[in-house]
């Protein structure tokens, strides 16, 4: 039986008997491996069993622990969603804190309030995911040529480095175009080998991190480059943008010159708030701190600023 699970039959078991007639919401959200559903065996070494949190008007009038719906989600997110969610929300909240909210099973919910919350949580609006596209699709841009020349010179450590970084930008890319919160590192790879474009990209980036020479890492970077812009185009967000890899100016680094991809998004951004903020995307893009994207508070105060 996994967490999900177990948790279910917790609360079928022992809690709903003490809220019988009181409306209340019951689900497996938060934190936890068994939330997104890549809980294992291994995973009951520590922090383990049953969670349920339950939702109710007023918690000081039921016998176990509760929380309003907008409490919980304060504490969780940073704000609540029922309230509204702003422009500054979406970018100040890592993918893995929407992804903690919206996976996860609702046993129960007859008050609702958890249902719409995670309905309004389920993807970005269009213009926010546009966006995001759009610097990610600059992140790759600003490094595609590194791999081939730090190999030139003989830095096949600082390639691999390079390589390495574009990988995971390529995998963060196909996490948006597919419209899945990307979870955090140790979830990351696993969630990506559920995503469609997974089974035809995975041999790219995988030759890519495999390879010892910056030529070899080069090329199969090149085809992922070619199959993820082909991606793009079959979304239908802009005009189609040529797919093909080139050559970096008179050097003999194959890129894709992707800004040529973030233009195309950027320019389809009507909503003035949107089109004056920086190309640096949300909390996840523009940093990477552990502590400041699993705190909650310090991720919204280092945004801020």
């Amino acid at each position: 039986m996994n967490g999900l699970a177990e948790s279910r039959a917790y609360y079928e078991a022992e809690l709903a008997p003490k809220l019988h007639g009181v409306p209340h919401a019951a689900a497996r959200i938060g934190h936890g491996s068994e939330v997104l559903g890549f809980d294992t065996d291994r995973s009951r070494d520590h922090d383990w069993g049953p969670f349920v949190p339950i939702f109710v008007p007023d918690p000081a009038a039921v016998p176990i622990e509760a929380f309003t719906p907008g409490d919980w989600l304060r504490g969780h997110l940073g704000f609540d969603p029922l309230a509204g969610i702003t422009l500054f929300d979406w970018l100040a909240t890592s993918s893995q804190g929407l992804a903690e909210v919206t996976a996860g099973a609702v046993f129960h919910d007859d008050l609702g309030d958890l249902t719409r919350a995670r309905a309004a949580l389920a993807w970005y609006p269009d213009e926010v995911w546009r966006y995001l596209l759009a610097c990610q699709w600059k992140r790759l841009s600003q490094e595609e040529a590194f791999v081939g020349r730090c190999g030139e010179v003989g830095d096949e450590l600082g390639s691999a480095v390079v390589a390495a970084r574009q990988v995971r930008d390529v995998m963060r890319l196909c996490f948006l175009m597919s419209r899945r919160y990307a979870p955090y590192s140790k979830w990351f790879g696993s969630a990506f080998a559920q995503l469609p474009c997974a089974a035809t990209l995975t041999p790219m980036l995988r030759g890519s991190l495999a390879a010892t020479e910056w030529n070899d890492r080069e090329e199969h970077l090149a085809a992922a480059y070619r199959t993820v812009a082909a991606m793009h185009n079959g979304l239908g967000l802009t005009e189609p943008v040529d797919p093909a890899t080139r050559p970096y100016h008179t050097r003999p680094y194959q890129v894709l010159h992707a800004e040529r991809f973030a233009d195309a998004l950027f320019a389809t951004i009507t909503d003035p708030e949107i089109r004056r903020l920086p190309p640096y995307g949300n909390v996840d893009q523009a940093f990477d701190s552990t502590d400041a994207l699993s705190s909650r508070d310090d991720a919204r105060a280092l945004y801020r600023t």
